[in-house]
C-alpha cells in the first residue's frame, strides 16, 4: 500500500490543468462496445479506474490502441460475450463500478449482458433498480445468482422501446438504459432522466455515431431506434470535480492559482457554491483565477440571516462528489454552515480524522454535519490518516496541505482511482508531497 507523505502549511502558486472527466470517461469507453467501427476518444484520465475499465474491454475481445497521451482507438468487431461467464470475468467486473455500464450496450447489440456485483467507493449503498427496471422496460429477462452476486439481463429477440419513468435521476442508470434503447426496435422516451453534463456528452457521442436522441440536455429524453451505429471521434470533458476540488485548495492553502480550460458553461453551480463560502473566483477567458485569500474567507447566511446550508442534489444541483471538499473547506472560513450529504449514507464518516486535526465538526447524523470555522486563527494539526474513498482522500489531501507539520494518508490507492499524478502535478505548483 503506498502512502503520501505531506508537508502542510506551505502556499502554491501556479496553473494546473483538469484531467478529463472521470465519470464521463466511464460512459464512453462502455459506448464503444456498440459498434463494431473504429472509435477515437481523445483526453482520457490516467487513472486507475479507468484503466482498469480499459483492461476489461481488452479482455472482452475490444483491440485498443493508445495513439497518444489520452488518445486511444477502441474496436470491437470480435467481442468475446462468453468471456462473460468466466470466474476471470467475475474478479474483474466486481472491482470496478463503473462496470456496470457494460451491460446496457452488450445487451442491445448481442442480446445478453451479465455483471458481478459492482465494487467502488465504501460510502454507502448503490442501488442498481434503475438500471435494471429500464432494461426490463425494454423487454429483457432479468436473473440474479444470490450466491454468486451475479446479475443477468438477455434479450433473445432483441428489445423495443417504450415509455419510462425512472424512480430516480441516477446518472449511470440513465446511460445504461439509453445505450441500450439506441438499437431498440421502436421509440423510447425517458422521463426524469438525469441531465449532467456528462450524460449530454454521451447522447452528443451516440448521435454523431448515428443514433436518434432528443431532449438532451432536459429529464425527458426520445429515443428513435436505429438498426445499428458506426465510428466517431470523441473529446471528454474536463473533469467538473478536479476542478472543485483545486478551488478549495486554493482556498484551504491561501494560494493563487489558476485552473486552465475548465469549461465554464459546463461547471453549472459549482462556481457560485464556492463563491458562497467567500471564495473569490474569477472568470478568465475559459480560465479560473483564484487569488490568495490572506484574509480568509467568510460564509454567506442566507437572506434571513440562518445558517447557510449547502446540500446535494441531481444536476443541476450541487454535485454530492463535492461536498466533501466542501466540508473541507469550511473548516477554516469565518462562520458556520450546515452540510447535508442527501443521496449516500456513509460519505460524511471521515470527518473523525479532520476532528483529529483540530477541525471544529459537530456529526449530527450520517447525513449531516455542521462545520464551525477557525477563520485560520487555529491551523489544522498534521496527523497520519487512511483514505476511506476517492472523495474524502483528496479533502484529507488538502487539510494536510493546510496543516502545521507533516501528515501521512495511507491507502492512497483510493485516490488515484480519480486523480491522475496527483503528486506531480502539486509538486509543479509548490507542494511538498512525497509518495512512499
Amino acid at each position: 500500500m503506498g502512502i503520501f507523505k505531506i508537508e502542510g502549511g506551505i502556499p502554491l502558486k501556479g496553473e494546473i490543468t483538469p484531467q478529463g472527466a472521470k465519470n464521463e470517461a466511464l460512459q464512453i469507453l462502455c459506448a464503444v462496445l456498440l459498434t463494431p467501427e473504429k472509435v477515437t476518444i481523445n483526453n482520457i484520465p490516467d487513472i486507475i479506474d479507468i484503466n482498469k475499465l480499459i483492461t476489461l474491454l481488452g479482455n472482452l475481445g475490444v483491440k485498443i490502441q493508445k495513439i497518444g497521451s489520452g488518445s486511444y482507438t477502441f474496436q470491437a468487431d470480435e467481442v468475446n460475450v462468453q468471456y462473460l461467464e468466466t470466474e476471470a470475468f467475475k474478479k474483474e467486473g466486481g472491482s470496478l463500478r463503473g462496470s456496470i455500464m457494460i451491460v446496457g450496450p452488450l445487451l442491445a447489440r448481442f442480446g445478453r449482458g451479465y455483471i458481478p456485483k459492482p465494487g467502488g467507493d465504501k460510502i454507502g449503498r448503490r442501488r442498481l433498480d434503475t438500471h435494471f427496471e429500464g432494461f426490463i422496460n425494454l423487454g429483457a429477462k432479468f436473473r440474479y445468482n444470490r450466491e454468486d452476486h451475479f446479475y443477468g439481463v438477455e434479450a433473445t429477440d432483441g428489445l423495443t422501446g417504450t415509455d419510462m419513468l425512472l424512480d430516480e435521476a441516477s446518472v449511470t442508470g440513465t446511460a445504461n438504459i439509453v445505450m441500450a434503447a439506441v438499437l431498440a426496435k421502436g421509440r423510447t422516451t425517458i422521463y426524469n432522466a438525469a441531465c449532467e453534463p456528462y450524460l449530454q456528452q454521451l447522447c452528443k457521442m451516440l448521435n454523431s455515431m448515428g443514433a436518434n436522441i432528443t431532449g438532451v440536455g432536459s429529464n425527458l429524453l426520445t429515443i428513435e431506434g436505429v438498426d445499428s451505429l458506426g465510428g466517431c471521434e470523441h473529446r471528454i470533458l474536463p473533469d467538473m470535480i478536479e476542478i472543485g476540488s483545486w478551488i478549495g485548495l486554493a482556498a484551504m492553502t491561501r494560494s493563487e492559482i489558476t485552473i486552465k480550460d475548465v469549461s465554464w458553461e459546463n461547471l453549472g453551480v459549482i462556481p457560485n457554491t464556492f463563491r458562497k463560502l467567500g471564495i473569490t473566483l474569477e472568470k478568465r477567458g475559459d480560465d479560473i483565477f483564484i487569488p490568495a485569500h490572506l484574509d480568509g474567507y467568510e460564509v454567506k447566511t442566507d437572506i434571513d440571516g440562518s445558517i447557510l446550508t449547502i446540500a446535494d442534489a441531481p444536476w443541476p444541483g450541487f454535485t454530492p462528489d463535492l461536498l466533501s471538499i466542501v466540508l473541507v473547506v469550511a473548516t477554516q472560513a469565518r462562520g458556520d454552515i450546515l452540510i447535508h450529504q442527501k443521496m449516500f449514507e456513509s460519505r460524511l464518516f471521515f470527518v473523525d480524522k479532520l476532528i483529529d486535526m483540530g477541525a471544529k465538526i459537530m456529526l449530527c447524523d450520517p447525513h449531516r454535519a455542521v462545520v464551525m470555522g477557525h477563520d485560520f486563527k487555529s491551523q489544522l494539526k498534521a496527523t497520519t490518516m487512511s483514505s476511506p474513498d476517492i472523495r474524502a482522500g483528496i479533502s484529507l489531501l488538502i487539510a494536510a496541505l493546510s496543516a502545521k507539520g507533516t501528515s501521512t494518508i495511507q491507502n492512497i490507492e483510493q485516490i488515484d482511482r480519480g486523480y491522475e499524478r496527483i503528486d506531480e502535478r502539486l509538486r509543479a505548483i509548490g507542494a511538498n508531497i512525497i509518495r512512499a
